[in-house]
């Protein structure tokens, strides 16, 4: 890459949402934006999480002098301990994200770690690369939006953000510091897309505030409250009310309890001396005395919530006449999930408070009008919509044709794309040039990267038509049968009820066996696989079905 040219490349967070990150470079000089993680889809069987593809910066990292971060969600800093262990870079962020980042790094047994706080106003030098953090506004609080000045020009990322003009923690966005970059002149204005479909403006955090005080005047007996851990506006709120109708508070859910813990520590949530209580200790209390904090807002599997909701807690049994407010919207994808959770709920006697209507969740995401005053504030040459799934980046780009810019000017990417700046005899031009590698790194359990599609095709495989074994005993020198086959069925039929069908079975497995031996194929691998073939078609003329048929061969 010639040293005159910009490269900005998202290795995350286009056409998706989650696992935000991008790589600034200029020249020898790199700075990364963001480490995030996604959430699997249904179809990622057994998936942990989701993380993005780093080659490009294995291979350049040399020229890597730091990671910045916006704020401290787990989609963009949840994959920095598997970052981390790769490649030892500085870490600049406010002091919430980071604290919240220190956690998650404690847990994967990450250390010697430099983590650096900023605050907004802040500047820092990375070899020809200026970086600015302006404050912004979110549903967590320290969030900023990141400016990077190079030679070739300015490039304002907005970070998750919405204009909130009465936050819950005060702290307004710095609507001041975007319009004068606007007016020095901004080349690249990189902005969250989330809501991009969503007209007019997205309602002031305070809401929920004043939504959930009514809930808990209502409420008679005991309420659990859930939402995302790092919400700490919302959580903060939920105290407030708590303290307000003489409620103790107790907190469930690994998460929640991690995120409480590090905000308090840090004087971003404040908890009045004795309002919060061991979860063992609610019993000891009248039930409308009891607020309990807890994760499982999106019917996460194993979260708190939802095992409350299956009666499988080890700590809290819903009662009759418990109020549960889940103050989240689902994520796509989790929707039946989270309503899944809300019936088991309502069979057990609760009364649910969910959804918009209730007031009790408003989205942390800037909508049509609040996007297109960043675009006028910042008046950019070229727009990247970012932090959004396509349909989104595409209405976002054309709420910026819709204000005058160029179409030419909007660049709608996807992940690995290099969208590349550099000045010529018309001054600064930009343009899609190329790709880098880019994409989806499974996390399994303790495996990182050891997991790709052919292993999720054959779990989705065997989830759909389980699995027939085929076990044979054969006499290598003679290539004869000596004993079998037998087979065993694990999620295709029941045994006990397929006689017919497995001695059928059968018989074409010894057909196949025997056309081997008399065309004297002595190969196991070859053998394997006419018995495969020959299984595999008759069960599908039979049954409709494709299991997944594993061969085994015995040698004596």
């Amino acid at each position: 890459m010639e040293k005159q040219k910009l490269a900005i490349i998202p290795l995350g967070g286009l056409g998706e949402i989650g696992k935000n990150m991008t790589v600034i470079r200029y020249g020898e000089d790199i700075v990364v934006l963001d480490c995030g993680l996604a959430f699997p889809d249904d179809d990622m069987l057994g998936i942990d999480l989701v993380i993005p593809d780093i080659t490009y910066l294995l291979e350049n990292r040399d020229k890597i002098r730091g990671i910045v971060i916006t704020h401290g969600h787990e989609d963009h800093i949840g994959s920095l301990s598997y970052f981390l262990k790769q490649i030892d870079v500085p870490v600049y962020g406010t002091r919430l994200a980071l604290g919240i980042a220190e956690g998650r790094l404690k847990e994967n047994n990450v250390s010697n770690t430099t983590l650096i706080p900023v605050k907004p106003g802040d500047e820092l030098t990375f070899g020809s690369i200026q970086v600015g953090f302006i404050r912004g506004s979110h549903s967590i609080p320290d969030v900023v939006g990141i400016y990077f000045k190079t030679p070739v020009g300015t490039v304002v990322h907005t970070g998750d953000f919405k204009i909130d003009y009465s936050p819950a923690d005060g702290q307004i966005m710095d609507l001041h510091k975007f319009a004068e970059l606007g007016a020095e002149g901004v080349l690249v204005l990189m902005s969250d897309s989330t809501n991009a479909e969503r007209p007019g403006f997205t309602k002031s955090e305070r809401t929920v505030g004043i939504a959930l005080d009514e809930a808990f005047r209502c409420a008679k007996n005991r309420i659990i409250l859930a939402t995302f851990a790092s919400n700490v506006s919302r959580v903060q709120q939920a105290i407030n009310s708590a303290c307000k109708y003489g409620r103790k508070v107790a907190i469930i859910g690994r998460s929640m309890i991690n995120v409480v813990n590090i905000s308090s520590e840090l004087g971003y949530l404040t908890v009045p001396e004795g309002v919060l209580i061991d979860i063992d200790e609610i019993k000891n209390y009248p039930a409308n005395q009891i607020l309990i904090l807890t994760t499982g807002s999106q019917g996460e599997p194993m979260s708190a919530l939802t095992r409350i909701a299956m009666n499988d807690h080890r700590k809290v049994e819903i009662c009759p006449g418990d109020t549960v407010i889940i103050s989240a919207t689902p994520i796509p994808g989790n929707e039946k999930s989270v309503a899944k959770t809300i019936d088991l709920l309502l069979r057990l006697g609760a009364e649910v408070i969910h959804g918009h209507a209730a007031g009790i969740h408003v989205s942390g995401h800037a909508s049509q009008e609040e996007l297109k005053l960043m675009l006028t504030l910042v008046q950019p040459k070229y727009l990247i919509p970012v932090h959004g799934e396509y349909r989104m980046l595409i209405r976002h780009g054309q709420l910026g044709e819709e204000l005058g810019m160029p179409k030419g000017n909007i660049f709608i990417g996807a992940n690995g794309q290099v969208f590349e700046f550099a000045q010529d005899e018309n001054g600064v031009s930009g343009k899609m040039a190329g790709k880098v590698t880019a994409g989806r790194v499974y996390v399994d359990g303790l495996g990182v990267g050891d997991i790709g599609n052919i292993v999720i095709r054959d779990r989705s495989q065997l989830s759909k038509d389980g699995v027939l074994i085929v076990v044979v005993t054969m006499d290598k020198e003679r290539g004869c049968v000596v004993a079998g086959p037998d087979l065993v069925s694990r999620g295709f039929v029941y045994v006990r009820e397929s006689g017919q069908l497995m001695d059928e079975a059968k018989k074409k497995v010894r057909q196949a066996l025997a056309k081997c031996e008399e065309n004297q194929v002595t190969e196991w691998a070859t053998i394997k696989a006419s018995v495969r073939d020959a299984l595999g078609k008759f069960i599908y003329e039979k049954t409709r079905r494709r299991p997944m048929i594993l061969p085994i061969i015995m040698e004596i």
